[in-house]
């Protein structure tokens, strides 16, 4: 009996949870205080697409719809500070020009305060004392460098304060003053330059070294503007968290962590002073300067079961939400009254999960061949590890979930992605490689110019290591990630043609040249971090590399079954990365199956094309692992879903 069939027989009596429940709309999500407390705002559907609603605290279920997106949910909004409007940004069809858009709370008026083509907007700095105003960024006049701009809030004024030819970006105060302006450095490091009085120092006043930059910054003013804080690696190993003197320029150490960078830390609403730090390696660990904090966060840890968090606060810090991950069940959101000690549920975000059968992840320390340890996470479908040992009683498919980035990292908890392939019958392992954030700068570092190299060991390393331990059926291992993990997919097809069973790309980049001539015109004052961490296309032997390190010009090694999804509107990984690839693989004669969305970017965002590639994908997994899938149905209708090649390759299609 196969390991296959052994899962199935196993999950027969499991429930096989939808992909609505899965990767639709959540009923809510986003919950935000208004700064005065009177406010309570979330995200939640209208028609069908993620809008922002509003309701006053004190009558919660006196709700308005303050947004009318029609055709993609709203990625982000927030609150005027002085809480009399919101504010919220939007792109077209996944193009990443997000525009900033108003919404009077009194009113419900609504204005594009940024209604220019073609622009990126940026937010610079906001306030706690000029509550009528915050700077801006934009990049409508040259595409690759955002103008410092005051928007007055209650007029849509927009004031220029700072053309910009040459910065990559910029730090202001509370009082709305641009105090530091930042650019690269011909190393790939970063030149920061004081601001005094509207005039830049034509010397840099600090140097972030290249291998610096991903773990050292600017962490902000507080209010008075008598302290800066710095996220800083340099001279040492992880980001540790200091507060600078503005006066004497003195620098204090307030926390560190060997293990992990700094990841966050609250800070009191109005005088912007550090109360609390959370450090990330396998879990997120809080540690508190404040003992009022301290107290609060000690209450709701004996009240909340899982990991918990704070995602929202009023001025006078009386009532914060907090949002709760139970880790096997859906995450919720709670109104807590810090003056009465009481917490009231707001919203649960998928409540359809409730009593769905979640499985807990399991977090692992893997070791790669050169000794570098990889923090890493594991989800085993049910019924697979009688002891709860994390290991199951029998190895089983496995699906190796590559996150992007690859300057990002995979974190515990609640992972929608996990709990589907779970349920389906696999194992789920996703690796924090090297190159990934939050470990210290050594970690990120080892992977300069390793795309497919070490990289890329690391994740052989991590499938070793599960078949090893007895975790995953070796001869049943797919490869599976978006952006960068797309880009790992192809590499671990191409490089390692044996090793996986099948591969999922995601918007993943086939050809590192033509990645790098066609980046956003905004990224172009930071290629040289990418020319140094990736390989130099103006040199012979960094172009060089850039080819070595291509999968394209390997894709006639292809032997196994590979499935790409891409947003024909992607502004970073540009369509003609997946059409370049599935076009070699046909001259080849190698079979490929190509999903194209017209009305996506970077990634699937409306959750009708999501569920409809999540549905091919689990198909096609079907196929090649033997796990199970929910038929497709009238899925793809639903959704813009083109497959110009390969769909008799995917089970059920």
């Amino acid at each position: 009996m196969t390991s296959a069939t052994t899962a199935a027989d196993r999950l027969s009596g499991v429930e096989l949870i939808s992909r609505d429940a899965l990767f639709g709309n959540p009923v809510r999500s986003g919950g935000k205080l208004s700064p005065d407390g009177k406010w309570l705002g979330w995200m939640a559907p209208h028609e069908g697409v993620m809008n922002v609603w509003l309701a006053p605290y004190d009558d919660p279920e006196n709700a308005r719809l303050m947004t009318k997106a029609k055709d993609r949910p709203i990625p982000q909004y927030f609150f005027a500070p002085d809480s009399s409007a919101l504010f919220y940004v939007q792109d077209k069809a996944g193009d990443e020009n997000y525009l900033l858009y108003k919404v009077d709370i009194a009113s419900g008026e609504e204005t594009c305060v940024t209604p220019f083509e073609n622009t990126r907007v940026q937010i610079v700095g906001g306030s706690e004392t000029i509550k009528d105003k915050f700077l801006i960024g934009l990049n409508n006049r040259d595409p690759r460098f955002h103008d410092v701009h005051l928007l007055n809030l209650t007029t849509g004024e927009l004031e220029l304060v700072f053309e910009n030819n040459e910065w990559a970006g910029f730090t202001a105060d509370d009082s709305l003053t641009l105090r530091w302006a930042e650019r690269q450095n011909e190393a790939g490091g970063v030149d920061l330059h004081r601001i005094t009085d509207g005039v830049i120092s034509d010397e840099p006043d600090e140097v972030i070294p290249m291998d610096d930059t991903l773990t050292s910054g600017l962490g902000g003013y507080t209010t008075d503007g008598k302290t800066l804080y710095w996220l800083d690696s340099r001279g040492r190993n992880t980001g540790a968290l200091y507060a600078e003197d503005t006066e004497t320029g003195e620098r204090t150490l307030v926390a560190e962590d060997d293990r992990a960078d700094i990841g966050g830390t609250l800070s009191h609403p109005i005088t912007g002073v550090v109360q609390a730090y959370s450090v990330t390696y396998l879990r997120t660990e809080w540690h508190c300067f404040d003992e009022g904090i301290k107290a609060s966060l000690d209450w709701l840890r004996e009240q909340l079961d899982g990991d918990f968090g704070v995602q929202s606060r009023t001025d006078d810090d009386t009532r914060w939400l907090v949002w709760n991950d139970p880790l096997t069940a859906p995450i919720r959101s709670f109104i807590y009254d810090r003056e009465a000690d009481t917490l009231s549920l707001f919203y649960v975000t998928k409540p359809e999960l409730e009593g769905k059968p979640l499985q807990p992840m399991h977090p692992r320390e893997i070791p790669a061949r050169d000794g570098l340890t990889l923090p890493s996470y594991l989800t085993l479908p049910a019924n697979c590890d009688d002891d709860g040992d994390g290991i199951p009683d029998t190895p089983v498919p496995m699906v190796l979930v590559v996150h992007g980035g690859p300057w990002a990292r995979d974190g515990y908890g609640y992972n929608r992605t996990h709990q589907w392939l779970a349920n389906r019958g696999y194992a789920v392992l996703s690796v924090n490689f090297r190159g990934s954030t939050g470990f210290g700068k050594d970690f990120v570092n080892a992977a300069n110019l390793q795309w497919s190299g070490t990289m890329h060991d690391d994740l052989i390393d991590a499938v070793n290591w599960a078949a090893d331990a007895g975790i995953a059926d070796k001869d049943k291992v797919a490869i599976m990630g978006g952006s960068y993990g797309g880009y790992a997919t192809l590499v671990g097809l191409t490089y390692t043609p044996e090793t996986f069973a099948c591969g999922v790309d995601i918007v993943g980049p086939s050809n590192l040249e033509t990645l790098l001539e066609t980046i956003p015109p905004y990224w172009e004052p930071m290629v040289k971090q990418f020319h140094e961490r990736m390989g130099n296309p103006t040199t012979p032997e960094g172009k060089q590399l850039l080819i070595d390190c291509s999968p394209l010009h390997k894709a006639d090694k292809i032997v196994r079954p590979l499935l790409i999804g891409q947003g024909a509107n992607d502004p970073r990984v540009k369509q003609s990365e997946s059409d370049q690839i599935v076009s070699a693989m046909e001259s080849h004669g190698i079979p490929v199956t190509y999903v194209l969305f017209p009305d996506e970017g970077h990634g699937f965002h409306r959750p009708e094309n999501n569920i409809a590639f999540n549905a091919i994908t689990e198909g096609f997994l079907a196929r090649c692992l033997g796990g199970r899938a929910e038929p497709v149905g009238d899925v793809l209708d639903k959704s813009t879903a083109q497959i110009p090649t390969g769909q008799e390759f995917v089970k059920g299609l």
